[in-house]
């Protein structure tokens, strides 16, 4: 008569045990070779694509997944010991353990199609890198993080139906109506998921252009489905809900074709008419040897104060921030020499300079 322990023979408990040990030691050999067949199955053949990069992401779920499974079909060839029968909240530990198990291969296979939809999305951004579009990137992102939801959403269905024999369509049914609820209760952010697909198709902004909404100015590093995160000129980090970003008027400084620059200079009263003609001609006779798209050189007013000359010029939108930083300096040094050459002061202490650009 052949020993038992826990209502199974000793040979059934090294049957198992072998199964699971041998699965263990083949497992990354095993879950390469099904990775390799699957990366044929879900890829085209005339495309070069990273086949170590979806191993790489593929092998370790698999192997999961493989390891959970044979270790299931091995364990339910023994006989549940009796001594572990009891009943918790009108369920049986068989059914417990049952439940675990089928809610542990969900989750496995939730994520290696997890890590599939981030195969896809890494060949795809590869892809999208040779464009000019940035916002192609960014449009990758986006649908990744929107399947990866839906696919937890499904998975989450899934432990419902496998570990607690729930009925699916019921459930579905229930969350409709919770859903209307949730919808009017959380209606803010369903307008943001909204503005985030209208930007994303409208695209008046995509990743790395810089924009003013709101009274910041910085630039736009991540569109997201509730915010868009920008980074101000000020190096902080904020976030704009989509809603916002839609129904604002957001100005895109990167589609900007000019950057127009206005200086005005309050001139003291004591300078003459034939002093104001000459320095005019002299600050237009500078303006037209710079770097400069067009310009403007006018005496705007005369007061009781000041004679107030205003200097408009506008310079190409597409140099860099330091460079139309350097240009600006200089024309406002060279006006300072042109003062002082021509012995014309201000009538105050300072002179303002506003840039607007357009």
């Amino acid at each position: 008569m052949e020993l038992k322990i826990l209502d199974n023979t000793v040979q059934a408990y090294l049957i198992v045990i072998g199964t699971i040990l041998v699965t263990l030691i083949f497992k990354k050999l095993i879950s390469k070779f099904l990775a390799s067949k699957l990366f044929k199955l879900i890829t085209n053949s005339k495309h070069n694509l990273p086949k170590q990069s979806f191993l790489d992401l593929v092998v370790q779920p698999l192997g999961t997944y493989l390891l959970l499974t044979i270790s299931m079909i091995a364990i339910d060839k023994l006989k549940f010991p009796a001594a572990f029968e009891f009943t918790i909240y009108k369920t049986n530990t068989r059914q417990i353990l049952d439940a675990l198990m089928n809610g542990a291969l969900v989750v496995v296979f939730i994520w290696l199609c997890l890590r599939v939809i981030d195969f896809m999305a890494m060949v795809l951004e590869e892809r999208a890198n040779i464009t000019k579009d940035q916002q192609d990137n960014q449009l990758i992102i986006f649908f990744k993080d929107f399947f990866k939801v839906i696919l937890i959403i499904i998975g989450v269905l899934l432990v419902l139906k496998f570990s607690f024999n729930k009925n699916i369509g019921n459930i579905l049914t229930g969350l409709s109506l919770v859903g209307a609820a949730v919808a009017l209760a959380t209606r803010e952010s369903m307008e943001n998921l909204i503005a985030s697909f209208i930007i994303f198709f409208d695209k008046p902004f995509t990743v790395g252009e810089q924009v003013k909404v709101n009274g910041f100015t910085g630039t736009i590093e991540k569109i997201g489905l509730r915010s868009t995160r920008i980074r101000t000129n000020e190096k902080t980090y904020i976030s704009v809900p989509n809603k916002q970003m839609v129904d604002t008027i957001v100005d895109n400084i990167s589609l900007r074709t000019q950057r127009k620059t206005e200086l005005q200079l309050e001139l003291s009263l004591s300078a003459t008419a034939s002093a104001l003609q000459t320095l005019l001609t002299a600050m237009r006779r500078y303006l037209s040897t710079q770097k400069i798209d067009s310009y403007q050189v006018h005496l705007h007013d005369t007061g009781k104060q000041a004679h107030i000359v205003i200097v408009e010029y506008f310079s190409s939108a597409a140099d860099e921030h330091e460079a139309y930083l350097m240009l600006r300096e200089k024309i406002n040094m060279a006006f300072i020499e042109i003062l002082e050459a021509h012995k014309i002061e201000l009538a105050a202490s300072s002179t303002d300079v506003v840039v607007k650009q357009s």
